[in-house]
């Protein structure tokens, strides 16, 4: 029998608490693209201007995520960093955030990673790339 999964918005205010079991999946996403700074989102985080995701199953953490709230223009929920298990356990469980940051007034979702997530989320395309030149 499969466990269910579920998607849990870690409380900032108990962040300090969670922050041990997930940083190294974080860590691992943020490396794996190099688009973004590991020590930039853990500050973020432990300040509270990203929040965290976790993809559960009553025993073990099978995903982690983090999110920024935006506004260049229109607000948008940027998904800065997810890494994990058993993806088709829990990649349903994004829709949940799609729906916290139109809640929260956002236009758009943007996900800063790996080209590969246009092919296993719904509704998303590349829209932007990053260029990039090592001299």
């Amino acid at each position: 029998m499969q466990s269910s999964v579920s998607l849990v918005c870690v409380d900032p205010a108990r962040i300090g608490e969670m922050w041990p079991h997930v940083s190294d999946k974080i860590r691992a996403a943020v490396e794996r693209t190099g688009l973004s700074s590991f020590c930039d989102i853990e500050a973020d985080v432990l300040s509270g201007a990203q929040l965290v995701w976790i993809a559960w199953d009553g025993k073990n953490i099978l995903a982690a995520a983090t999110t920024q709230l935006v506004k260049p223009a229109d607000k948008v929920c940027v998904l800065t960093a997810c890494a994990g298990y058993d993806r088709e356990q829990w990649l349903p469980l994004f829709k949940q955030i799609e729906q916290y940051a139109a809640n929260e007034g956002c236009t758009k979702m943007r996900i800063y990673g790996r080209k590969g997530w246009e092919r296993v989320l719904d509704g998303y395309r590349v829209e932007h790339v990053i260029l990039e030149k090592a001299l």
